[in-house]
């Protein structure tokens, strides 16, 4: 098989592999390191494959690069998950070490599948609003998870806007709210 050959399948893996993950091109540049014009070219298929574009990609996928470059797509997906789920569990289960809050614990009892889609962030935030007066007491763990997950589709878009070309009017229209909500 020629190079050229070979970069196109290896391209096409890691594109397949990025979906999969539902990362967008800015997000795949954010977490490998690598450049958005290197990402934008690599899902396009435009890209001569690096070593250093090709470590990037397998770390930031959770990989080797052996596996990688020698593991077809469907292993690489079985593996991902395989990964995915393990991560998902080991951070429930700090979440219920870490739980002190009658509410929290019973929240986690009940809703152990939208415990996993919390980041780590979201779960040592969710630990530090523990408390007789904190935010989980006064506004409910039910009310502080939706409102987590609001702000997690909101970033979501503004990431999506921020790579368009009104990057822009969205500068202007978060440094208008920013300074409304700050006092200035």
């Amino acid at each position: 098989m020629s190079e050229g050959a070979v970069d196109d399948e290896l391209a096409a893996k890691i594109t397949k592999l990025i979906q999969e993950r539902g990362w967008n091109q800015e997000d795949f540049a954010r977490i490998s390191g690598l450049n958005r014009h290197t990402v934008r070219s690599l899902i396009r298929g435009e890209h001569r494959l690096r070593n250093t574009t090709i470590q990037s990609s397998a770390k930031a996928l959770g990989l080797t690069v052996s596996e990688l470059r020698s593991l077809p797509v469907d292993r690489l997906l079985t593996r991902m998950h395989a990964a995915d789920k393990a991560n998902d569990d080991a951070r429930v289960k700090r979440l219920y070490a870490d739980a002190t809050s009658p509410e929290l614990l019973a929240w986690l009892e009940r809703n152990e599948d939208r415990a996993r889609d919390l980041s780590p962030e979201e779960c040592d935030e969710l630990v530090s609003l523990q408390g007789e007066s904190g935010p989980l007491t006064t506004l409910g763990v039910e009310r502080v998870i939706e409102l987590m997950a609001r702000r997690r589709d909101l970033i979501g878009k503004i990431r999506v806007v921020a790579g368009s070309e009104y990057l822009n009017a969205l500068e202007q229209i978060v440094d208008l709210m920013y300074r409304n909500v700050r006092g200035f």
